[in-house]
């Protein structure tokens, strides 16, 4: 465990979350207090069409450590996780999604598991609590690229992550939709950063709609997830990167 009290920051990316992301903020703010004294939360908007950002503009005059960029023009997820990676100021990022599925006061039971050894938290989700159409697609999805992909992980696609923000010197992500998440891991697991596992709650979606998990999104997905197996798994051009900037380093 961290030998001392952490800095972290906090992100969410989100769409058309109005509904969720006050509270999920909020809450977030509170947990953190509890953790350390230096702290941030940081929303990533999407072009939302919705009351999302007039929730932020509410958010950030009442609380100091909380900060949001609004983007009109639609980043995509994967576009959206860039800049909030890119945008954390802290020593540890943890991430979750804006349509609140998680509750943001178990980074409490990811926290412990952050040790000097460990680069990683990924939790995997005790039981899925979505419509049957979305477990079954995810089930099919979370096997199909385990096999493709090779992946370590128990629940990949599990979007609640604490990370060191050392780990994105080392590498680059460049997805622009629900594949970032693959991406993201495969390079972490392939760079040789140490991962550890944490059982979290995941609950019924309260406002809006998935953006990823139905036919008609993956679909269009697929022939990205290709891509990313061709560049990662065939071609590896993410380890001659890496080889180069290990490179430089040592000189």
């Amino acid at each position: 465990m961290l030998n001392q009290r952490p800095s972290i920051s906090a992100f969410f990316p989100a769409y058309n979350d109005g509904g969720t992301i006050g509270s999920l903020v909020v809450t977030t703010l509170q947990t953190l207090a509890e953790l350390t004294d230096d702290y941030e939360v940081l929303v990533v908007e999407n072009g939302s069409t919705d009351y999302t950002v007039e929730v932020l503009e509410d958010l950030a005059r009442k609380y100091p450590n909380f900060r949001y960029l609004a983007h009109r023009q639609a980043l995509g997820y994967g576009g959206a996780l860039r800049v909030g990676f890119r945008e954390c100021r802290k020593d540890l990022i943890f991430y979750t999604d804006g349509d609140a599925q998680y509750d943001p006061r178990e980074l409490k039971l990811l926290l412990p598991a952050m040790t000097d050894d460990v680069d990683v938290v990924n939790g995997w989700k005790i039981e899925r609590h979505d419509p049957f159409h979305r477990i079954i697609i995810g089930r099919l999805y979370h096997h199909f690229v385990k096999l493709m992909f090779g992946f370590k992980l128990r629940d990949v696609d599990c979007d609640f992550r604490l990370l060191r923000r050392e780990v994105f010197d080392s590498i680059e992500l460049e997805s622009p939709d629900g594949t970032i998440c693959l991406e993201l891991v495969k390079k972490l697991q392939d760079a040789g950063f140490a991962f550890a596992e944490v059982p979290v709650h995941h609950y019924h979606r309260t406002y809006g709609k998935s953006q990823f998990f139905n036919f008609r999104r993956l679909s269009r997905v697929l022939p990205h997830v290709a891509w990313l197996w061709w560049k990662l798994v065939v071609r590896r051009e993410h380890m001659k990167k890496l080889k180069m900037k290990r490179q430089k380093v040592k000189v």
